[in-house]
């Protein structure tokens, strides 16, 4: 699995969340909702520091990160993180993972 921020996304995230370098954002699946790639499960995200990421990728000195015990909401996928300009809010795609 691997986190893809787009430019425009990341710059929001700084503006929207305040997130500095060492801080970051972790992304985890949350019960209600709904996504794509679950019934039930939304994803969901926080401002914190990443303790044990299983996968991060690091833009600016921010982590944007998945934790140990998260994974299974991303098994077989990657996330893609865009931005939509019109609603002024990321957009979450979720590319399957080709073994």
């Amino acid at each position: 699995m691997k986190i893809i921020v787009l430019k425009d996304a990341q710059a929001w995230f700084e503006r929207e969340l305040g997130v500095g370098e060492g801080r970051g954002v972790r992304f985890y699946g949350k019960v209600y909702g709904c996504s794509p790639i679950h019934d039930n499960f939304s994803l969901a995200m926080e401002v914190n520091t990443p303790s044990r990421p299983i996968v991060q990728t690091v833009i600016n000195g921010i982590p944007y990160y998945v934790e140990d015990g998260d994974e299974w909401f991303f098994d077989g996928y990657d996330l893609e993180i865009q931005y939509d300009d019109k609603r002024d809010e990321p957009i979450y795609v979720y590319n399957k993972i080709n073994d």
